[in-house]
């Protein structure tokens, strides 16, 4: 297909030795971007304003179709990388604050309250960014001779570092496709500025890369100064009254007397009344010199790193990440031959790495190899490198060579009957081989440009991994643990040949219906690499296991010898733990420092006039005082408030009072606590007083005028607060913070929100939203925001608070219990699964995978302690992660790997578990097993994470580019391997066939479209969510379900707890499969779509919907009646079956012809064109333009 008008010719790909991608790397240089030396770079494509020519018979909108996007893209602008903070740094609040004396107030004034003031002071950290902390967002670990992609690193906080060498500053060179600021801190430079250490960081010049790098990714908790508070003037302190009952404040020096009866407390620091921060020490070490101390990450990864510590959890972070080890010290107790101390350095023995000392009983080391250079690798070479560009002439990581002792084989066995040599594999593993006499249907070919009816009429399902039948039955379920890749390459070759992406979904700590629970004083682990004991580890004999990650072969502690279940002894590969692929363990208390954290709840409401007005305040008290008795806890369970507008407001609920106190703090500048011991109460002690409290909420401001928000301040003071014990902070924010620390200015410009050009904006204003999340994670606090907004509140910024905490982000825009129903109905059912829903605290999160593979990027929110740890200070079931990985080594001597996640957390019970997932699959030598195996979803959903990195490091026209560009080379890739097909025609493997459909969704989902409107804190909640949300849930969110369901009859049900429900087909998103007869049900994950046809069978609208015709249904409809017919009790069913194990309530939404809301629906029927996107048949068309260049 020819070029469209308006746009050079390309050069035949002919004219550039090493096919399509080198020209189109050749074809960027010649149009004059510099030449970049590991992949192309990337121009800001408008897509899909921008896709060519159309196919006969169409006539294109105006304005939107004037160029083409080509694979050939510019180079990056200079300052892309540069790191968003701004000098206003977070000062951390005084953690050891005396409290003020105070007395029983005698004043019998109606509505008194404690009202506090204090000369300013400022207790502050050393001036510069924040230091011992890594970014959640996504990481990047140096993996060896990896190629460069679309989506190179995917990651806008990752930067890799290598072991052998580092360039000088004026070498580094930013010209990756998906390269991104970095702001991440490789974990061997942890260890010299920990997490709470009063330090600051040495001015470096931004002009310099590598130090302008080493200055963002340095960051972490600031210094800290203890304020102390002595007597001196007072405000008054009574108790909580009727919103009938008047408000007097009494401050002194401002003219007002303090009342005899009132005691008075002003607090001062120790030299005295001062606005000036102090500044610790600085820290005078060059970022050069931190980078040449103990970069550890070759072949022995981690021995030499340590972690940041957490004086204040239950346990410090070297311990707390060793309570997953310290198992590992019964285990060694429980051996004969090799017991070892429990060591304090967590990340020596969890480090993942092969330590250079083992017992007797492991394979020898041999001495690491010489480094060798990295070879230039293809342009688009998605094999998802982790190195940077400006890092390409380095020399990778030393790899650890295989053992060359007779004891060491890659594969796995199960316990054989007769047992065999170690150097045997089990014949349970016969059979393995891809390459058989019928295709497979993976591969089966699909003219996707002919086939119109591609998509499934029920869910795609995930694919089965090709093991044997034993195997299979064993693996972990896909809802918890999926590869994008069923058929592992064996080497990072053949995975850039298949142009496709390798990592890891995960949905860890989901709800179970049934988890096997093991108590014992033996958890078996690996002594070598930490892996614990699953279903894919080889038994040697009875006293001897070998593990299927790095192949050690262990011995088989006694206790683990006897099997509880069947009460045996002998039989150890009968355990549960070798019979089930996800197990959770209970840890021993022996192994904790001290009784693990309570379940301590801290709620920030934001009482504002906008706050007020909106009415969420009765929905949340209400529903808390549904739920009081269902939060997750125990006997110890406390609980607290704080409320804002322009000042704080705490509440005292000790017991014993006979009504709640509200304390009020006026200096917003500098926060403290007024009473530290009285705000964070038992639940169970206090529960009288806290429900006074919640009834009272709702009336308490009910004539405020107040239309000012301190959030800055009321979130140190929930720091302060919570910082002893850790726990959950839940923000409620109705508007932008426009007072005190943290404060924002409006950002979006109403006039662009359609733009087809840059979309701007959609990283964080100010970093002290993220420095508070760091320093919160440090104490093993999580925070979770509500925003319930109805005009712009910059999500940008405040998401962070989130992100870096490990927390949740929920979304009310256009928030009104009166205006807006249905959001408010959504707000109650949401507020009803997060009061109640399974937590875990001061947990930690490690994935090892066999020897050869490594993990370079997370995405999630977290706080990335090391290379593979990941730091959550509170866990929640509805929380997913993704992973990017690559091929270090070749796996040509294993015929299997495996993959393991060890999720340690503190239960709401005061449990320390730790629960486990292990994946096994297959190792394939040929591309067409690669994409034989493809699984479509995992490779879409693991794009959008990437893309959304993408977005915010560089712009959202690279992240749509990219995305095509992911398409338009795989399947370039598979039919290049393809005999006998015509240019005319656009083929893909069967794994493959929805992969041009789901990009063509996720172009024109909220998060990544362009040329409609859309708010700028709409597009930052669904990236968001794109970050933060598993597969299963994710993927109703990008590709939506319609389903017809005027006619659901019993043919093809199901039973669900007694309960018959419907299985329509599915239909394809397009307005063609529209009926005006017909009622279509459209489920987008977070929202349902009830369309009703102007003719719809008026039966339907009567018994569904409880009007007698058409006309009589009302614009605003949100909840389907109860009404006893048969077809109302089949959608109600089939809609409550939809709805189960949602993590967010979807809204519902019945839309007629006339309705304004059914302009949202239609933008979800993909399939169809509009007047800034393609159709999908013009997508595809685009797709095979592009291959053919």
């Amino acid at each position: 297909m020819s070029a469209p008008a308006g746009l050079p010719p390309r050069p035949p790909a002919a004219m550039y030795p090493g096919g399509p991608a080198a020209s189109r790397e050749a074809a960027a240089t010649e149009g004059g971007a510099p030449r970049c030396h590991n992949g192309p770079v990337q121009s800001p494509m408008q897509f899909p304003s921008a896709y060519g020519s159309h196919p006969p018979n169409y006539s294109a909108p105006s304005g939107h179709y004037s160029q083409v996007p080509n694979k050939a893209v510019s180079p990056h602008v200079g300052d892309q990388y540069r790191a968003s903070y701004h000098s206003t740094y977070y000062s951390a609040p005084a953690q050891n604050v005396v409290a003020p004396s105070v007395g029983t107030n005698v004043l019998n004034t109606r509505e008194s309250q404690q009202f506090y003031s204090k000369p300013p002071h400022a207790a502050g950290p050393a001036e510069g960014p924040v230091q011992g902390a890594t970014p959640p967002a996504s990481y990047l670990h140096t993996s060896a001779q990896q190629s460069y992609s679309a989506f190179a690193t995917g990651s806008m906080y990752g930067q890799a570092f290598t072991s052998q060498s580092l360039p000088a500053a004026g070498q580094f060179k930013e010209t990756n496709m998906f390269s991104s600021p970095s702001t991440s801190v490789p974990h061997s430079l942890q260890q010299h500025v920990p997490v709470g250490y009063n330090s600051a960081l040495p001015t470096v010049s931004s002009a310099q890369p590598i130090q302008d790098n080493l200055s963002r990714n340095l960051t972490g908790s600031v210094a800290k100064v203890n304020n102390q508070i002595s007597t001196g003037g007072v405000d008054s302190l009574q108790p909580v009254h009727s919103a009938s009952q008047s408000i007097q404040f009494t401050k002194p020096g401002v003219g007002t007397s303090a009342s005899p009866a009132v005691i008075s407390s002003a607090r001062t620091s120790a030299s005295g009344l001062s606005s000036q921060p102090r500044s610790s020490p600085s820290v005078t070490q060059s970022p050069e010199s931190a980078l040449q101390e103990g970069m550890q990450y070759g072949g022995y990864v981690n021995n030499q790193a340590s972690s940041a510590p957490a004086p204040l959890s239950s346990s410090s972070d070297d311990e707390e990440e060793d309570e997953e080890d310290e198992e590992a010290a019964i285990d060694s107790s429980s051996t004969t031959s090799s017991a070892s101390p429990v060591l304090n350095n967590y990340d020596a023995l969890e480090g993942g790495g092969y330590p250079e000392t083992r017992s007797v009983t492991s394979s020898p080391v041999p001495a690491p190899s010489a480094p060798q250079t990295s070879k230039t690798s293809k342009p688009f070479g998605y094999g998802y490198p982790a190195l940077q560009p400006g890092y390409q002439n380095t020399a990778p990581p030393t790899p650890v060579q295989q053992p060359s002792n007779p004891g060491h084989h890659p594969g796995f066995q199960h316990y054989p009957q007769q047992y065999p040599g170690v150097n045997q594999l089990s014949s349970s593993l016969g059979g393995l081989s891809l390459q058989h006499s019928q295709q497979p249907e993976g591969l089966r070919p699909v003219n996707l440009t002919q086939d119109r009816n591609i998509l499934p009429v029920s869910s795609v399902p995930a694919p089965v991994p090709n093991l044997n039948s034993d195997l299979r039955k064993l693996n972990c379920s896909p809802d918890s643990f999926r590869c994008t890749l069923t058929n592992i390459p064996q080497t990072q070759a053949l995975l850039n040949k298949a142009k496709l992406p390798l990592g890891l979904l995960l949905h860890p700590f989901r709800d179970l219906t049934q988890l096997p629970v093991i108590t014992s004083s033996t958890i078996v682990r690996c002594r070598s690499c930490r892996t614990y004991i699953n279903p894919f580890v080889s038994f040697i004999d009875q006293r001897r296991w070998k593990c299927n990650l790095c192949y050690r072969v262990n011995d088989v502690p006694e206790e683990f010898m006897y099997n509880p279940l069947t009460r045996s002894y002998g039989e150890p590969h009968k355990r549960p733990e070798v019979q089930n692929s996800t197990v959770e363990f209970i840890a021993s208390s022996d192994y904790m420092l001290r009784p693990p954290q309570p379940a301590v709840y801290l709620f920030v409401l934001d009482v504002s006039h906008n706050a007020v007005e909106a009415g969420y305040l009765t929905i949340l008290c209400n529903s808390l005082l549904e739920n009081l008795d269902k939060l997750p806890g125990d006997s110890r369970t406390r609980i607290g408030f704080i409320t804002f507008d322009s000042t704080v407001h705490f509440y005292n609920l000790q017991e014993g009072l006979s009504q709640p106190q509200m304390l009020i703090v006026s200096d917003i500048d500098d926060i403290f606590l007024p009473t530290p011991d009285s705000l964070l109460v038992n639940l169970h002690e206090s529960k009288e007083l806290i429900k006074d409290l919640l009834n009272a909420f709702p009336n308490m401001f009910t004539n405020t005028r107040e239309t000012h928000s301190a959030l800055g301040p009321a979130l140190q003071a929930a720091f302060k607060l919570m910082s002893p014990t850790g726990g959950r902070i839940s923000v409620f924010q109705t508007q932008l913070p426009s007072l005190g620390a943290g404060l924002l200015h409006s950002r979006e410009d109403p006039n662009q929100r359609s733009s087809t050009k840059v979309v701007q904006h959609l990283g964080p204003a100010t970093d002290f939203y993220k420095k508070l999340a760091l320093d919160c994670s440090g104490q093993q606090i999580a925070v979770d925001l509500f925003l319930l907004s109805s005009q712009y509140s910059d999500l940008a910024s405040l998401a962070c608070m989130s992100k870096y905490s490990a927390g949740c982000i929920y979304y009310y825009p256009s928030f009104h219990h009166i205006h807006n129903p249905a959001q408010a109905e959504k707000l109650q059912k949401d507020l009803k699964r997060y009061l109640t829903r399974k937590i875990g605290f001061e947990a930690v999160m490690r994935i090892r995978c066999t020897k050869g593979l490594s993990i370079h990027t997370f995405h999630g929110n977290f706080f990335v302690r090391s290379t593979d740890l990941l730091s959550l200070a509170n866990v929640n079931p509805d929380a997913g992660f993704a992973v990017q990985m690559s091929i270090e080594e070749s796996l040509a001597d294993t015929s299997l790997v495996c993959f393991q996640t060890a999720l340690l957390y503190t239960s709401s019970k005061g449990e320390r578990r730790i629960r486990v997932h292990t994946l096994c699959l297959p190792v394939v030598n040929s591309l067409a097993d690669v994409y034989a195996g493809a699984d479509v979803q995992a490779v879409v959903c693991l794009l959008a994470n990437m893309a959304v990195d993408r977005s915010v490091s560089s712009s959202l026209a690279d992240a749509r580019d990219a995305l095509v560009n992911a398409v338009v080379d795989s399947l370039s890739a598979y039919m290049s391997t393809a005999s006998n097909l015509q240019q005319s025609m656009l083929i893909a493997p069967n794994s493959l066939k929805l992969f041009p459909l789901y990009v063509l969704a996720l172009l024109k989902q909220k998060a990544f479209r362009t040329g409609t409107s859309t708010r700028l804190d709409d597009r930052v909640y669904a990236m968001c969510q794109i970050k933060s949300q598993p597969l299963i849930h994710l993927m109703k969110m990008i590709h939506p379900n319609l389903y017809r369901i005027d006619k659901l009859t019993d043919e093809s049900t199901i039973h669900v707890n007694d309960r018959v429900v419907p299985q329509p087909p599915l239909q394809k998103l397009s307005a063609e499969k529209l009926t005006r007869e017909g009622a279509f049900l459209m489920d987008c994950g977070s929202a349902f779509y009830i369309w009703i046809g102007k003719n719809c069978d008026n039966n339907f609208i009567k018994d569904v919907l409880g009007y007698p015709n058409y006309a009589s249904v009302p614009q605003k409809m949100t909840q389907l009646p109860e009404v006893v017919a048969l077809s109302s009790e089949r959608t109600r069913s089939f809609i409550a079956w939809l709805r189960d194990n949602r993590p967010l309530s979807p809204v519902l939404q019945v839309i007629k012809d006339e309705n304004p809301a059914k302009t949202e629906f239609f933008q979800h029927l993909i399939e169809d064109r509009t007047e800034a996107a393609f159709s999908y048949y013009e997508f595809l068309l685009h797709i095979q333009q592009q291959i053919c260049k």
